[in-house]
């Protein structure tokens, strides 16, 4: 009797194991089957990469590694750019637009603005071979702007006073707690025509326009797509299915295969989403815009 339970010991082991370890057992197949790549993706690998630019620009680390990874990937003959984005910080958006301008000396860029390409995404696609827009975007908004609150009086009544040591004149710019002086102004100005300045200018050489009219495309005009198109700020007006046949054409592939968006970053996306949901519902919250 010992003889046979010594035999059949393995299997019952691993029948014991399947038994207590069923519903663990079937969640790591499911995790399998849905993440595993699939026989099309390793015989057609990709060859056109799309990637996307959308909601405010301040953190732009994910695009820009997308953007080199792309780069250097022989393997890629083409990149569709996908924006819908108000703009953001200055420096964040020449990141992207020089990196598109580096991606561009090796293959081409095409980019499709799928409802607003306004303010700094403008300014991160101008490199690009072509701008497509969709007919109802909202384009331009070639402008700079800083701004703050005074809270001076609202201070007073509850009894605030602020309390600083500083060296150096304009240390206390862009402070709250009083009215700004003319001089404080006269110095932010001055940085914000200068960027100005290099964002207009940037703009006219990337799209071959005149300098001299910038007033005409820049001067923080908004446009439909329509009449971005008179003034020379997008190419043409077209959808996606549009932007991507323009890609295909011009990178030469034969047999087109776009990336994919990672299965478990999609999956993590739609789960954050959804906690975002749940979290607003029960704990409404203040939004930066």
């Amino acid at each position: 009797m010992n003889l046979i339970k010594k035999i059949f010991s393995p299997i019952t082991a691993t029948l014991g194991y399947i038994q207590n370890h069923f519903k663990a057992m079937i969640f790591v197949l499911i995790l399998v089957l849905i993440f595993a790549p699939n026989e099309s993706d390793k015989l057609n690998p990709v060859n056109l990469q799309q990637i996307n630019l959308l909601g405010p620009i301040m953190e732009v680390s994910e695009v820009l590694e997308q953007i080199e990874d792309a780069t250097n990937n022989d393997k890629v003959k083409g990149v569709l750019f996908v924006v819908d984005s108000p703009g953001g910080a200055v420096a964040p958006s020449i990141e992207i637009a020089y990196a598109i301008k580096r991606l561009r000396e090796k293959k081409p860029v095409i980019v499709y603005a799928k409802g607003t390409i306004a303010s700094g995404s403008y300014y991160a696609s101008i490199w690009a071979n072509e701008i497509i827009a969709n007919p109802g975007s909202m384009v331009g908004s070639i402008g700079v702007i800083m701004e703050g609150a005074d809270l001076s009086e609202l201070m007073n009544k509850i009894g605030i006073k602020t309390q600083t040591a500083q060296a150096g004149k304009y240390k206390k710019i862009g402070t709250m707690d009083r009215p700004w002086k003319g001089y404080e102004v006269n110095e932010l100005n001055k940085v914000i025509q200068g960027t100005y300045d290099m964002f207009t200018k940037d703009v006219a050489d990337a799209r071959g326009l005149d300098i001299k009219k910038r007033d005409t495309f820049a001067n923080a005009h908004i446009f439909t797509a329509a009449q971005a198109k008179k003034v020379g700020l997008i190419d043409s007006l077209g959808v996606s299915y549009t932007a991507k046949q323009k890609l295909i054409k011009i990178s030469g592939v034969t047999n087109p295969s776009w990336n994919k968006e990672d299965k478990f970053d999609k999956l993590m996306k739609k789960l954050s989403a959804t906690t975002a949901v749940t979290l607003h519902t029960y704990f409404p919250s203040i939004s930066l815009r």
